[in-house]
């Protein structure tokens, strides 16, 4: 892009705003309705934390800021593919495989719709193939299921059982990932959504 040249009708931030529509748990009875904007946002704020946490009791070095932009367009692919339920997704190696295709596929189409400008960065950042975005896909996988944990003790919270399962489930996952910055945030700070504000 010149200085002096005009931008085509970009639809990319249009299709970003259909966020909103995308709703999640949809195996699941929910007290409340989800989507993935308000999910993204805050798997954002979580990664940005952990990795705040990494680097002042760990001796970290995180760039707690490109984590936070990492987060905030996971799920982004979704705009196109909709939301695949966790037990679907990963059933098996051979959906979870054509799943990853079919995000890749996502990804490339909602790419496809930025000025060329700018389209290789955000590339990077929507399918996290930066060469240190490796180190960083931890902090919000761990995020994304904290998000997860969340809701489900939202849920437990107004008396859905049918979360209980996925609760028990998502709280071992975490744990299995061996991150103290995990453990810090579960003692630190997730008892306070069991709490009346």
């Amino acid at each position: 892009l010149t200085k002096t040249a005009t931008f085509p009708t970009v639809s990319f931030f249009a299709f970003l705003k259909r966020m909103r529509f995308i709703n999640r748990w949809s195996l699941m009875r929910n007290t409340e309705i989800e989507n993935i904007q308000e999910h993204s946002l805050e798997v954002a704020m979580v990664a940005h934390n952990l990795g705040a946490i990494k680097n002042e009791y760990f001796g970290g070095n995180v760039d707690i800021n490109k984590v936070a932009v990492i987060a905030m367009y996971h799920e982004v692919s979704e705009i196109f593919t909709g939301d695949m339920p966790t037990p679907i997704k990963y059933f098996n190696n051979t959906i979870k495989d054509a799943y990853k295709e079919i995000e890749n596929a996502a990804a490339d189409r909602l790419c496809s719709l930025l000025p060329e400008d700018f389209r290789k960065d955000m590339e990077e950042i929507i399918k996290q193939s930066g060469k240190d975005d490796l180190k960083l896909k931890r902090f919000v996988k761990a995020a994304d299921r904290f998000s997860a944990l969340i809701k489900c003790i939202e849920e437990l919270r107004m008396g859905n059982e049918e979360f209980r399962e996925a609760k028990n489930g998502i709280e071992k996952s975490i744990s299995n990932m061996n991150m103290p910055e995990a453990d810090v945030f579960t003692n630190e700070f997730l008892p306070a959504f069991s709490l009346s504000l």
